[in-house]
């Protein structure tokens, strides 16, 4: 048999469960799911491997009108998702219309690649109303494969990834067969503590914060991490340290926890936090942290 392999790329509008589906198809937790839109910044690669197939999922930022810089280098990851797919994901939800991204839509529709429309969280839908959405999506991406899932139960999600490797183009491995994804452990230590932050602050918080891992030492029994939570106002540090350091200390226990789980061994994390204004907005910053691809 010959060996299959290509990167399947998975976009959509900000929470339809694309990060949810990319840890149920690779069968570990690399992109942070939270309840909140634009949880996901980055591009990420999950990579799963059998002997006679590479599949290269890649998690993308929900399409949006950027606002400022950094959304727009979100945007660009959306954007180098579309152009370099070998098969394209395009996920919906019941009660969502097209894209935001009225171009990126076109491109979909127009795609010459395979494209499999995912109907997510039919869980919370009757099945009058999932029959009728999958009517309209076949109705407006009739070049698309349409299957009904939930990523959350993990329903269907077998027959998708027997669909993907179905339509896999022939070729050798992309990245060695032992490489689970294309990210350093760093940038999980900075997800899993922006993860806590999305989870346990309110507002503009989350989205003014970016986290720089500064020091990384793994040990046989240990790792020891000391991490710098940036924002953009001291009013932001304030609140982000919490009365007598408390909401800190809880990022950083939580944090630590589910490290644990990833690294299968202890952690030690130190957290600071510290004031580095507009950010978001700067270049040059935005290309330190990995946003900027030019």
């Amino acid at each position: 048999m010959k060996h299959r392999a290509g990167f399947v790329n998975i976009i959509g509008n900000p929470n339809v469960g694309k990060s949810t589906l990319m840890n149920a198809l690779v069968g570990e937790k690399l992109s942070i799911i939270t309840p909140k839109a634009q949880t996901t910044r980055h591009r990420i690669l999950g990579i799963v491997n059998e002997e006679e197939y590479q599949i290269v999922f890649s998690d993308t930022p929900g399409i949006i009108q950027p606002a400022y810089e950094l959304q727009s280098s979100m945007m660009d990851f959306v954007k180098s998702a579309l152009d370099d797919a070998d098969v394209l994901i395009y996920m919906v939800e019941v009660g969502e219309k097209e894209l935001k991204n009225d171009s990126f839509f076109k491109k979909i529709i127009h795609s010459e690649i395979p494209v499999i429309l995912l109907l997510n969280k039919i869980d919370k839908s009757t099945q009058d109303e999932v029959e009728v959405k999958v009517e309209y999506w076949k109705n407006k991406v009739p070049n698309a494969d349409v299957f009904v899932i939930s990523a959350l139960e993990k329903f269907n999600i077998t027959a998708v990834f027997d669909k993907i490797k179905e339509v896999l183009p022939e070729g050798p491995p992309f990245y060695p067969k032992d490489q689970l994804t294309d990210k350093p452990e760093r940038f999980f230590v900075n997800e899993k503590i922006r993860e806590k932050i999305l989870m346990h602050y309110k507002k503009e918080i989350p989205y003014s914060v970016e986290v720089e891992t500064e020091e990384f030492i793994e040990e046989e029994k240990i790792v020891k991490i000391r991490s710098i939570i940036m924002v953009e106002r001291e009013t932001q540090k304030g609140i982000i340290i919490g009365h007598k350091g408390s909401a800190l200390k809880r990022v950083g226990a939580e944090a630590r926890k589910d490290l644990e789980k990833f690294f299968e061994k202890k952690v030690y994390i130190e957290l600071y936090v510290k004031v580095n204004k507009n950010w978001r907005s700067d270049k040059t910053q935005l290309k330190r942290f990995g946003y900027n691809q030019n």
